[in-house]
């Protein structure tokens, strides 16, 4: 089950390169992207990337997005996201089936509603949602008809209906799934290619799987309380990865990287357009 022994002080944003065959994931707060067996070190925190094809990312980081080319390690800006504001980062993000690409930010410690969630499309940078503490969740439905998103300390899944055309948002969000009261919080998710939700909990040592309906279906355990972020990969998109945080934490597997078979199969990540 664990698929990388690297501790990760903050372990996020999975991705699996669909032309690569290969998987990435960040450890925020030590500032690192990795791949199995090699990682590389940055200035600010980075904690998410979708991919522009076989040597090139766009990464999210405490700055804005840039375009990072892996066999050079160099960067390049594309937008600047809050770069003026020196308590925010970035955190959760992904690339949507139009070739957009989302990402949240939030306070570096967590400050109530300092955060907000972006796209980037075809040039243009647009501020979609405001006034949010730790963002999250952010996935797309296999037919682009919705995102779903969280704000973590809400214990709420929102969604929202995505235009046709160009996947810019419209209507009213409405709430998907209402944890309530519970003791742990939804964190990274991901929908698979029948369009189930796949939701790390954190502080719940496991990745939940919810139908379109809201319907719990399936859980699965890991080894590690603060299961962070999923993500599907493998030749045929069945393995479930997940990532994790070791910070506050002692146990032998808090902070690894994990990967299981499952029936479910995933969808491949979309590319960036630039």
């Amino acid at each position: 089950m664990i698929f990388d022994d690297t501790i990760c002080k903050l372990g996020e944003g999975p991705l699996w390169h669909p032309e690569r065959g290969e998987l990435f994931w960040f450890d925020i707060l030590s500032k690192r992207l990795h791949i199995k067996g090699r990682h590389w070190q940055f200035d600010n925190h980075v904690s998410a990337a979708g991919w522009l094809d076989d040597d090139r990312l766009l990464m999210a980081d405490s700055t804005g997005l840039h375009i990072f080319d892996m066999p050079t390690g160099t960067t390049e800006l594309v937008a600047e996201i809050e770069a003026d504001n020196p308590i925010t980062r970035s955190n959760d993000g992904r690339a949507d089936p139009w070739g957009g690409f989302w990402i949240g930010t939030m306070g570096l410690n967590a400050e109530q509603g300092a955060g907000a969630i972006y796209r980037y499309y075809k040039g243009e940078l647009r501020q979609l949602f405001a006034n949010i503490t730790i963002t999250n969740a952010i996935c797309f439905a296999p037919d682009g008809s919705c995102v779903y998103f969280t704000d973590t300390p809400s214990k709420k899944i929102m969604r929202m209906k995505l235009s046709e055309p160009d996947g810019w948002p419209t209507g009213s969000t409405e709430v998907y799934l209402d944890f309530g009261t519970t003791d742990w919080g939804p964190d990274g998710a991901v929908i698979d290619a029948a369009g189930n939700f796949w939701n790390a909990q954190w502080g719940a040592a496991r990745v939940a799987c919810y139908a379109p309906d809201g319907t719990l279906t399936e859980t699965v355990a890991f080894p590690a309380k603060q299961t962070s972020c999923p993500a599907f990969g493998g030749p045929d998109l069945n393995t479930l990865f997940c990532t994790s945080a070791g910070v506050d934490l002692i146990g032998d597997d808090d902070g690894k990287t994990f990967a299981t078979k499952i029936e479910a199969k995933g969808q491949a990540e979309h590319r960036v357009l630039l």
